[in-house]
């Protein structure tokens, strides 16, 4: 357990940014199921469309610190070559 008071005050700041982090990882997780689902459901347009707007969303995971660049561009690549591969 913290003691000092600034072993404390880290333990409450840490509190706060994993609130905040896990908040950015789960909608992140968000925006990658409607891509998954619109490519599950075959309809092009809509895949590319879910694409289009989960970019930005993962992106910002990474300038955030919350996703790690390679792997952000790893998911981006993986995924627009399955909607491409739709239409």
């Amino acid at each position: 357990m913290a003691n000092s008071p600034q072993a404390k005050k880290r333990a409450r700041q840490t509190e706060r940014r994993t609130a905040v982090n896990k908040a950015r990882r789960s909608r992140i997780r968000t925006f990658l199921r409607t891509v998954e689902e619109a490519i599950a459901s075959g309809d092009a347009s809509v895949a590319k469309e879910a694409l289009k707007s989960a970019q930005p969303e993962l992106m910002r995971g990474v300038s955030k610190g919350v996703v790690h660049k390679n792997t952000a561009a790893r998911k981006m690549s993986r995924l627009s070559s399955r909607v491409k591969a739709l239409g």
